[in-house]
Order: C-alpha cells, then structure tokens, then sequence
C-alpha cells in the first residue's frame, strides 16, 4: 500500500471504521501523511499569522479536526491487528511512556490469519 492509497483508504472509505484491522503500511502512511502537512501547515501559519496569533494557527487547527477520528480510528484498526482492542490508546494519556509503547506495537507484524477484531488485512488483499 502507498501513501496515496492509505491516506484514502483512512479519510474516504474509513473515516469513523473503528472495527477491523489496519495493515502496518496503511497505518504509518496515514501518520506520515499527517506529520508531514502538519508541519507545513504550521509553517504556513507562523508565516500569514505571525504576531497575530499566539497558539495554534487556524490552518493547523482545521486540519488537526479534520484528521483527530480518523487518526484514532486508523490506530484502534492497527492494535486490533496485533491483538488489542482500540481502548489501548488510552495510554498516550501516560506522558513518553504511553507513547513509546503504541509506537512499539504498531511497528509490530500483525497476527497471522483471522483473530477476534477480522480477518488478516494481508491474507484478503484489503
């Protein structure tokens, strides 16, 4: 899968889908994909708004609402794939470590075959 596609699968076909599984590549396209604009966003931002605004600018802002579901709903998919339920991303609350830890898992293979969140994404060609 490459970036286009993951990105398209995530915001088109499954914006709001928190069951199933996410293969590795759709899940770490999709965060390529939101660091990246994020960042030129904020640099958009820091240039038309610079002075003005003191936080976060309003193009980054749009774009974090636009993407927050489905960045939860593309990790819920990826833990599911290695055998978590969604509820795991409740560790990002624990500050490094909660992180560190979901960055591990969703680095990790999936499990092999069908598990109790759907059938392999790999074995379907989903």
């Amino acid at each position: 899968m490459d970036m286009k596609t993951a990105v398209q699968t995530v915001l088109r076909e499954k914006y709001v889908e928190f069951n199933g599984r996410a293969r590795r590549s759709e899940f770490w396209w999709f965060i390529l994909f939101v660091v990246i604009v994020s960042a030129i966003l904020s640099l958009i931002d820091t240039a038309l708004f610079e002075g003005v605004l003191q936080d976060i600018g309003p193009l980054s802002a749009i774009f974090s609402l636009i993407t927050i579901i489905p960045s939860i709903a593309v990790t819920a998919r990826r833990l599911h794939d290695i055998g978590r339920s969604g509820w795991w991303q409740l560790l990002f609350l624990i500050p490094l470590i909660g992180f560190i830890v979901i960055v591990y898992w969703a680095a990790q293979k999936g499990t092999d075959g069908p598990n109790e969140y759907g059938p392999d994404p790999l074995a379907t060609g989903a």
